[in-house]
């Protein structure tokens, strides 16, 4: 019996995806060759429903998430009053230095914060898939009491 030994290949799309951001949503971006032409094609995250890009695409964890504009803030209390650090802060941080402030979170019951107490929240990524802090900071003094109060909040 004779015949030929080898093999045969079949020409199949090399399909490379990428998860991106716009203005609006994240969306998949496809990348392909056709007759030897590179070719996109952007779709919502199922893959298959076409989607067009709103305003800037950039990648999600690109230099858009990499380099946020921080805002901080530093407030000392000293004697009666409230310092309030709204929902959506990416770090917290209370010291306290004489008296015995307390301290409630998102409504919740106040707890009070002896002298020597030092207490710090955060979150580590902001960006466009940015962590925050989605609680309400209240700390209220009264007099002899002595306390600073720092946050910080992506803008």
């Amino acid at each position: 019996m004779s015949g030929t030994n080898g093999s045969v290949a079949v020409a199949r799309p090399d399909n490379e995806y990428e998860l991106l951001c716009d203005d609006a949503q994240q969306f998949l971006r496809r990348y392909t060759t056709e007759d030897g032409v590179p070719v996109t094609t952007d779709t919502e995250l199922d893959g298959t429903t076409a989607y067009v890009p709103t305003g800037v695409v950039h990648r999600c964890e690109g230099a858009a998430a990499a380099n946020p504009v921080i805002d901080s803030t530093v407030q000392r209390q000293t004697g009666a009053g409230p310092v309030t650090i709204a929902a959506g802060a990416r770090s917290v941080t209370v010291n306290v230095y004489a008296g015995a402030p307390t301290l409630a979170i998102g409504g919740g019951t106040a707890v009070a914060l002896p002298a020597g107490t030092s207490l710090t929240w955060s979150v580590d990524r902001g960006g466009d898939t940015g962590e925050t802090l989605q609680d309400a900071f209240v700390f209220t003094g009264a007099a002899g009491h002595d306390f600073i109060v720092t946050s910080t909040r992506e803008i």
